[in-house]
């Protein structure tokens, strides 16, 4: 890949999974709907078999003899052609890996057919108007590999992966997060948006296990509802309501079963 114009990144993207989507329209019946929305996975944070502490990596300023060193020793230790390369102005290029650990489904452009893997690679339907939008499921776990900058931000590599699958939600409703695993135990931790990840790729060297990338939905613990859509707002009110008739009916059930059993039990205690 040739140096890309200043400041603008470059990405290229290989593709790992061809697994296949479900996909259902916002238009949809209500059923339907309830497939891939819940208020609980939506509006509240789930619970975490990672455990979602920092860790601490350091980013030295390296002098460009020591960003050379270490591309040299990176490029000796992996046993793929996803090398590193040193650029004449100082920084460098190279591959990093995502994988998406996305729990909801995202929104992309309706069209008479969902855009396939192959139509993200080739960039169909940019710059078509979205006047109705289809909710789907990316595949679970896949993986992308970007060609990415030294200087590009994890904010770039969200909207960068975002292009690539047409999605058209809020970039702010995604997170890159960095993984480890340290004595038998995952940690997670959100990169800031100006983090750049390659730069923490080349210090922590290839090891998937020291260092990896994953995207997942940016629970904060605070819902930023400007980010959604009216359509998804009126449908999260929606599944509210239909939570909660649902949550009064198992306790009147509930209350009404041990009434039942109460009076039997009156019943058949004998007077006196």
């Amino acid at each position: 890949m040739g140096e890309a114009d200043a400041g603008t990144p470059s990405f290229e993207m290989t593709w790992s999974s061809t697994t296949s989507s479900g996909y259902c329209s916002q238009e949809d019946s209500d059923s339907e709907l309830e497939q891939y929305f819940t208020a609980r996975t939506s509006l509240a944070r789930r619970p975490r078999r990672d455990q979602d502490e920092p860790v601490e990596w350091e980013t030295p300023d390296l002098s460009q003899a020591e960003v050379e060193q270490k591309i040299k020793e990176y490029n000796s230790q992996i046993n793929s052609n996803l090398f590193m390369s040193l650029n004449k102005d100082g920084s460098y290029t190279g591959f990093i890996k995502v994988q998406l650990k996305l729990v909801r489904p995202v929104s992309v452009p309706s069209s008479k057919k969902p855009p396939s893997l192959q139509d993200a690679r080739r960039g169909t339907g940019r710059g078509t108007a979205v006047r109705r939008r289809t909710s789907f499921y990316l595949p679970k776990d896949a993986v992308k590999h970007l060609h990415v900058l030294s200087r590009t931000r994890a904010r770039e590599v969200i909207e960068a992966l975002l292009r690539k699958f047409l999605v058209v939600d809020d970039p702010r409703k995604f997170a890159l997060f960095e993984r480890a695993e340290r004595h038998g135990q995952v940690y997670l931790r959100k990169l800031s948006d100006d983090e750049q990840p390659l730069q923490l790729r080349l210090l922590a060297g290839p090891s998937e296990k020291a260092l990896s990338f994953v995207l997942k939905e940016n629970d904060s613990g605070e819902v930023n509802w400007d980010a959604f859509s009216m359509p998804e707002l009126h449908n999260f009110l929606r599944i509210l309501q239909r939570e909660e008739e649902e949550h009064l009916r198992q306790i009147l059930q509930k209350y009404s079963y041990c009434r039942q059993k109460i009076q039997e039990a009156l019943h058949a205690c004998p007077l006196g």
